[in-house]
């Protein structure tokens, strides 16, 4: 039984990583898989597998199916990935990512010829209780390949995406709106990571010195 409950309009910080700590994307491909999963699992009518839903006219269906979650910021490494999420629909985050977890583990265990449970456990999950937060979090999460060391070739983030690349701007516009320019957030970000960082090692020094 989770701690957390989900609500409808509430944001979370999701996360996972590979069973053993063992790496979960291995190839620039396994990366696409996952984000093309978020894209299109992301709905409240089933869709089967991908291969399936690829043979669908999704021009008909156009905006009527409704969307279980908001992708709000995700970043993926080698071992371990992030997600914050704003449940749209009611057990929106659960069926989201029941789905994503099923399939692509099934994808990853085809192609690279293994069996069993690909991630540790169940996903974790926080519940984000103000907006101050869900700021600082966005900037942990965009930029978490910083925080593991973790170069931009073996990672992929949407750190881009807020900096204008691409992507779905008006969910990104959740924490966009808050500053003046894309600019104004990547210097917020940037200085919340440092500030991030800076907790984190103060925290290991009193930790090591509390163990002597």
């Amino acid at each position: 039984m989770r701690k957390v409950r989900f609500g409808i309009g509430e944001f979370y910080h999701i996360y996972n990583c590979g069973v053993d700590k063992r790496s979960v994307f291995l190839e620039t491909e396994d990366f696409e898989r996952f984000l093309q999963s978020i894209r299109e699992f992301n709905s409240q009518r089933p869709i089967g597998s991908l291969f399936e839903n690829s043979f669908r006219d999704k021009t008909k269906l156009g905006n009527r199916v409704a969307k279980l979650v908001d992708i709000v910021g995700y970043c993926l490494n080698p071992n371990h990935f992030h997600l914050i999420l704003k449940q749209r629909l009611d057990g929106g985050v659960s069926e989201f990512m029941h789905r994503l977890g099923s399939g692509y583990t099934q994808y990853f265990n085809i192609k690279h010829k293994r069996s069993g449970s690909l991630f540790q456990g169940k996903f974790k999950a926080i519940h984000v209780d103000s907006n101050e937060y869900l700021l600082h979090l966005s900037a942990y999460v965009n930029l978490n390949n910083r925080v593991h060391h973790v170069n931009d070739r073996s990672s992929k983030s949407s750190w881009g995406e807020y900096l204008g690349d691409n992507g779905n701007t008006r969910v990104k516009d959740i924490i966009l709106k808050q500053f003046k320019n894309p600019s104004e957030y990547k210097k917020f970000a940037e200085s919340s990571l440092r500030n991030i960082l800076e907790r984190k090692k103060l925290y290991k020094e009193l930790e090591n010195i509390l163990l002597e």
